[in-house]
């Protein structure tokens, strides 16, 4: 269970990473320095990334691919730690 501390983290994050129509495999790289970087980073799903897949999955395969965890998704917004 992830604990309310981080989620109230999160809240105050600045989107450092935005997902577009290139996909998450576009992103792992500088998502991963970014993770090494800070505790928290979050990620917007743009409309051009998401198609045909929800925001839940893609950010579930992003943390996937960077070794993450997700910590939460809100709307088209993802907090990986």
């Amino acid at each position: 269970m992830v604990s309310d501390d981080l989620r109230k983290q999160a809240h105050n994050l600045d989107v450092t990473v935005w997902v577009g129509k290139n996909g998450i495999d576009s992103v792992t790289d500088e998502l991963a320095d970014q993770l090494g970087d800070n505790e928290l980073v979050k990620v917007k799903f743009l409309r051009a990334a998401r198609g045909t897949d929800d925001t839940d999955t893609l950010a579930a395969d992003l943390a996937e691919n960077v070794d993450a965890e997700l910590i939460e998704t809100r709307g088209n917004t993802a907090v990986l730690r």
